[in-house]
């Protein structure tokens, strides 16, 4: 399929149908949350699952977007065999609702599509097209969890502009401390990004959580300017989380009593409790900020 195909595809795809006058989408946005991390291997996709898991179970329409174009593992995790990802939407052969899977708590999980290098390089027409298909499938979800990719690179910094909220997951180690304030420091100092929720895993308790978190703060405070830093709370380490990613299933599926299990519950209900941030910081922005670019 040349370009000139993929483009007319796009332009009569199911979003572009469902725009009103000048591209503004009909409809609301779902609340859109993107978890991500300077470093990789602290937990992300656990950490999202298990959360999307959580809320689920509080009876919130729940979306995973697989947000890492490099090496995706959502579907791994939870022992899924999608048939179609992203590379199909991006292309122009499938819309995104024809390439949802359905997971466990009646997750949909958007896969993306690990090693295949053209994801890696989105164009921005390929962007504006992905935020359309987004906005298609907003009546159909409560919360949008967004999994990045780690470090900084233009799909990572693109992914938490497009979010409403951003959660930036670290653990204790100190790389990881650095590298998460590093991604904070280009977002907050290249796109004015103010606001970060911190969430601390692989945490003995609470005492070492808030100690990982003052230390980012303390190093914040002093060298960036008018940032607002949010304790979101911790994931205690317990030995029935290696079993669960081993078996390919949820620890709050299989292991509910699990220390973990039970945190990811009051962290889900204590996000779902609180007031979103304001749209105005949300996708839709994001959307008409990218068109006026073009």
């Amino acid at each position: 399929m040349n370009q000139a195909d993929t483009l007319q595809r796009m332009m009569n795809s199911p979003a572009a149908r469902r725009q009103g006058p000048a591209g503004v989408p009909n409809g609301s946005a779902p609340r859109v949350i993107c978890v991500t991390s300077g470093k990789g291997g602290v937990g992300k996709t656990n950490v999202v699952v298990n959360l999307a898991f959580a809320m689920g179970r509080l009876g919130k329409k729940v979306m995973v977007l697989d947000g890492d174009l490099n090496l995706a593992n959502v579907d791994i995790l939870l022992g899924l065999t999608p048939r179609y990802n992203l590379h199909h939407v991006l292309i122009g052969e499938k819309s995104l609702s024809e390439i949802l899977v359905e997971g466990p708590a009646g997750m949909q999980i958007l896969p993306a599509s690990s090693g295949i290098m053209e994801l890696a390089g989105l164009t921005e027409s390929q962007k504006l097209y992905f935020m359309g298909e987004m906005e298609a499938l907003s009546p159909e979800v409560d919360v949008l969890l967004i999994d990045t990719g780690a470090g900084i690179n233009d799909n990572v910094v693109y992914f938490n502009l497009a979010a409403q909220e951003r959660v930036v997951l670290l653990t204790p180690e100190p790389t990881s401390l650095t590298d998460a304030y590093a991604l904070i420091k280009v977002l907050s100092g290249r796109h004015d990004v103010k606001r970060f929720r911190i969430l601390v895993n692989h945490c003995q308790d609470e005492k070492e959580a808030l100690a990982v978190f003052r230390k980012l703060s303390l190093v914040a405070d002093r060298f960036l300017d008018s940032l607002s830093l949010d304790f979101l709370g911790y994931i205690p380490y317990d030995d029935k989380l290696p079993r669960a990613v081993r078996a390919q299933r949820l620890v709050s599926e299989i292991h509910p009593e699990a220390p973990s299990s039970r945190m990811f519950g009051r962290l889900a209900a204590q996000v779902l409790a609180e007031a979103p941030q304001s749209a105005d910081d949300g996708n839709i922005k994001f959307f008409w900020q990218r068109l006026l670019e073009l």
